[in-house]
């Protein structure tokens, strides 16, 4: 196409504004509420609109979203300036530290350049056993972290020893450990290795360790936990940079420069499955701890060595909130969609799950799935090559501003409180996020948030073997995971999946069916062919989420052929499908045939329910029931214990 032709094109066809494209939509809502209808209201505090135009960038209050180069201060577009490039990261379970080794050795062969090695809770690592278990380990050209439950200091030195020993450049090796005692003090309520008074000499200690390993980090500020106890984006974003902040001020009061301080901090997210909003938090996590870093140079009259120091080091890793154990193929799906999240959005490493994570020892092929859901996206998709690849979307820099403004109001309103560690003396970080989760348990019982294949959609024929089960307790699976311990100061939070409840009520169904056989619901259609089938599927769908065999059919002619199908086929309940004004005709009738036969449900919320009701139907199906409510009622009825 010639450029004489491309401006003939232009001119003919002139632009329209956005108020013009707003008045078509109007007129093509036909008198809805737009606002109802179009505009999305986040849990985040903030509406989203339907469509986004080059004008609302010309109008973001912070031009740094869009002014700013990628590698520059505040690094809202990101670290590096010539790549988006991040290290596929696995963990390996140190039960034996020979068969970890052997088994890192095998993945560093397979696409992973960064590892993390998870010990056991109560047994301490001495020098030797890290020579054993880095043998044949290039520590200086992949990054090595500590994954540690009891023992971290003990573990760190032991590392650092091992280190020396091998004689490798400080200068190249890279990782990290995950000493986070503020965030241990919000899962346990009682502080692990000290008190609020020596905390920051504890802190400092512990920093110093590996104080000659330049780019290795020795705290971690854990903002994963917020994300899987139920946190909104903001939440997690506001309290983490909160928690932060906190440490830079511990270590601060301890004697430690802001630029040392910095530099041993690493920061770990958790990403959802709400895409363009991970995306945008991450790049909203940059541009606010570049401030707030800068803010602290300025308060203790300090100077940055460069801008290096205002950089956000994330590690990020698939959530653990929203995969299910009933249909845990769709968590692949799930992962895939938070890596690409996580990459667009930039992170220096990052760890996805596998599938089956949440209810049992990840088997190989789960764990090859994990590793090459990163790798397509870095070998085939080629997202490790474009710097900034979210820059310029008009809806993703309006979602960073939206999130950049939220996330500072509550990280003030935290300061304001006397700062992290006096937000969590005073329950204020615990009720937020717990407010936060009972609202988000409401809407997956009412279905508008949904988990596909447990409380939409569930795979019908679906059982959970009880060998699944017993790798882990009922207990864990099912329940939030309380670690508060025995004298506890504070008020904790239980990370949990937002589908247990769910999965709960399916498993008593399996559990109950082993002995009294699986309750059956059958479809009882009449009338109105649409209507009917519509409500034959919705309610198909309703009750196999609890477990309950469900049996379909095209309908039937007669209230006699239905009620004698219903008997034929030994239903536990039947449900009555058909268009709202024909239930009057028929369902009274039906009522009375199955009455004490089978439980008999109405599908749909008719205007003519009382009238139903005095005769005797008091069930019913509809798009606004909670769900969960009324399965765990149908097993009560159906005495399911």
């Amino acid at each position: 196409m010639t450029e004489n032709v491309r401006e003939k094109l232009f001119t003919e066809f002139a632009p329209n504004t956005k108020q013009e494209w707003l008045d078509k939509v109007t007129a093509d809502l036909k008198g809805a509420d737009f606002a109802k209808k179009l505009v999305w209201k986040t849990k985040e505090g903030f509406d989203v609109q339907p469509m986004y135009r080059l004008e609302d960038i010309k109008e973001l209050k912070n031009p740094a979203n869009t002014d700013s180069l990628p590698g520059e201060f505040p690094f809202i577009r990101g670290n590096h300036a010539d790549s988006n490039d991040w290290l596929v990261r696995q963990d390996i379970c140190v039960e034996d530290v020979a068969e970890a080794n052997k088994k890192a050795l095998d993945v560093l062969n397979k696409g992973v350049n960064s590892l993390g090695f998870c010990f056991h809770t109560d047994k301490s690592y001495t020098k030797a056993d890290f020579l054993t278990l880095l043998a044949g380990i290039h520590v200086d050209c992949v990054e090595v972290n500590l994954v540690c439950g009891n023992h971290k200091f003990e573990i760190e030195k032991a590392y650092k020893e091992a280190l020396l020993a091998l004689g490798l450049d400080a200068e190249k090796i890279h990782g990290g450990i995950n000493i986070n005692p503020l965030g241990t003090y919000l899962r346990h309520g009682k502080m692990c290795f000290a008190n609020t008074e020596t905390l920051p000499q504890v802190l400092k200690e512990k920093v110093d360790v590996m104080a000659q390993f330049p780019h290795f980090r020795s705290i971690e500020v854990d903002g994963y936990v917020f994300s899987n106890s139920g946190a909104s984006i903001v939440q997690e974003l506001a309290f983490t940079l909160a928690e932060g902040a906190q440490y830079i001020d511990l270590l601060t009061d301890a004697g430690l420069s802001v630029d040392a301080i910095v530099k041993k901090l690493r920061f770990r997210f958790g990403t959802s499955s709400k895409y363009f909003m991970e995306i945008a938090k991450l790049r909203a996590a940059r541009y606010l701890w570049a401030h707030i870093v800068k803010a602290h140079y300025s308060a203790t009259n300090q100077k940055a060595d460069c801008d290096c120091a205002y950089k956000m080091h994330i590690h990020a890793e698939t959530s653990e909130w929203n995969k299910t154990l009933y249909d845990a193929n769709v968590n692949m799906l799930r992962t895939q969609t938070e890596a690409m999240s996580a990459a667009l959005g930039g992170v220096d490493s990052f760890t996805v799950h596998p599938f089956d994570y949440a209810y049992e020892t990840p088997t190989d092929l789960a764990e090859r799935v994990a590793r090459n859901q990163q790798l397509l996206l870095k070998e085939e998709s080629h997202f490790a090559k474009i710097v900034d690849p979210a820059g310029g979307s008009y809806y993703i820099e309006e979602l960073t501003e939206k999130i950049i403004e939220a996330a500072w109001k509550l990280f003030l309103e935290v300061q304001d409180a006397g700062g992290f560690l006096a937000a969590i003396k005073q329950g204020i970080v615990q009720k937020a996020v717990t407010e936060m989760a009972k609202t988000r348990d409401l809407d997956i019982a009412t279905r508008r948030e949904n988990f596909v294949g447990v409380n939409q959609f569930p795979n019908f024929n679906e059982v959970i073997d009880d060998d699944v089960i017993d790798d882990k307790s009922c207990a864990c699976i099912f329940k939030a995971e309380d670690e508060t311990a025995e004298g506890a100061e504070i008020e904790t939070l239980k990370p949990y999946r937002g589908a247990q409840a769910f999965e709960a009520l399916r498993y008593k169904t399996d559990q109950y069916t082993q002995k009294f056989g699986r309750p059956v619901v059958y479809m009882f259609p009449m009338g109105n062919l649409a209507m009917r089938k519509a409500r034959a599927q919705f309610a198909c769908n309703f009750f196999a989420c609890a477990g309950f065999e469900v049996i379909d059919n095209n309908g039937f002619n007669s209230v006699d052929d239905g009620v004698r199908a219903s008997i034929d086929h030994k239903a536990d309940i039947v449900v009555l499908c058909s268009a709202d004004d024909e239930y009057s005709t028929f369902a009274p009738q039906a009522y009375e045939q199955l009455k004490g036969r089978a439980i008999v449900v109405v599908a749909g919320n008719p205007e003519t329910r009382p009238e139903l009701e005095a005769a005797g139907l008091s069930n019913y199906i509809h798009v606004k029931n909670n769900i969960l409510e009324e399965l765990t009622n149908y097993q009560k009825q159906l005495k399911i214990a």
